[in-house]
């Protein structure tokens, strides 16, 4: 009788899990807080805390880009 081997992989679900909490974090942020901006505010305010929202993203995702590429050369140095 063959030994069943424990496929777990506390790595790899801890990528997956932190990947769905960046997620939803963001799917929160965008449609729950946009769609509350527009139901209390109108339309105008969401279209504008979108704009925002967008502008803060684009530094934030930069740098996240630039730290996997630094993680990308760091690994294939070693």
């Amino acid at each position: 009788m063959k030994k069943l081997k424990n496929k777990f992989n506390s790595m790899d679900y801890a990528a997956q899990t932190r990947f769905r909490v960046v997620l939803w974090f963001v799917f929160i942020l965008f449609f729950l807080g946009l769609g509350l901006i527009w139901a209390f505010f109108g339309r105008n305010a969401a279209i504008t805390g979108f704009f925002c929202l967008l502008g803060a993203g684009i530094p934030i995702g930069l740098i996240a880009l630039f730290l996997i590429g630094l993680d990308v050369i760091v690994k294939k140095s070693q």
